[in-house]
């Protein structure tokens, strides 16, 4: 696995991929700060706090110095719109990365989601020499499921009743690709 120097700008055709900066924390707080993102993720809350982006944002140069975590700020190409994050948390020990994402409601079904979590994938995998990326998705969000299918991620499992979140238990289903899969898909 590869440890990279830089925090990556990946660009995509309708999207780029960049860096948080801290003034992105109020549009954060905004498009994650929504019952319907916080629903479907495993540990973003709602109300979103005040404050909690700023803190979220401090934290990811730092892990990725340490090679445990890349998170982007997902913008629209032609305004630079932050519309969401994506990011990989990094095990070096087992050269994996498990692939974590959201999109604001407003830019939901529009494709953005995979756009933006296939720009890391192929990152993660070209860039950073990862053996496998896996992601999870919280049973009840069949879309973020679909995200992982396109990306050509198969199916491994599923653990029931393992997240409880909001007093309720759900089911967290695993997907995952390694790197020969991943470029037999993409040659």
């Amino acid at each position: 696995m590869k440890q990279l120097k830089e925090m990556p700008v990946l660009v995509g055709e309708r999207l780029i991929l960049r860096p948080f900066e801290l003034k992105d924390a109020k549009r954060v707080q905004m498009l994650a700060g929504t019952p319907e993102i916080a629903a479907v993720t495993l540990l973003i809350p709602y109300p979103y706090p005040d404050g909690l982006a700023e803190t979220w944002i401090g934290t990811h140069r730092e892990s990725f110095q340490n090679g445990q975590n890349v998170s982007l700020a997902v913008c629209l190409k032609d305004s630079g719109l932050l519309i969401g994050a994506v990011g990989l948390e990094i095990s070096q020990e087992h050269s994996r990365g498990s692939l974590g994402y959201w999109i604001g409601t407003d830019y939901w079904n529009q494709g953005y989601c995979t756009e933006a979590a296939r720009l890391m994938v192929d990152h993660g995998f070209n860039e950073m020499s990862l053996a496998r990326i896996y992601a999870t998705h919280m049973s009840h969000n069949p879309a973020s499921g679909r995200v992982m299918q396109k990306l050509g991620m198969q199916k491994e499992g599923v653990l029931r009743n393992h997240i409880l979140k909001n007093g309720k238990y759900y089911d967290l289903v695993y997907y995952g690709i390694l790197r020969s899969e991943y470029e037999t898909i993409r040659t």
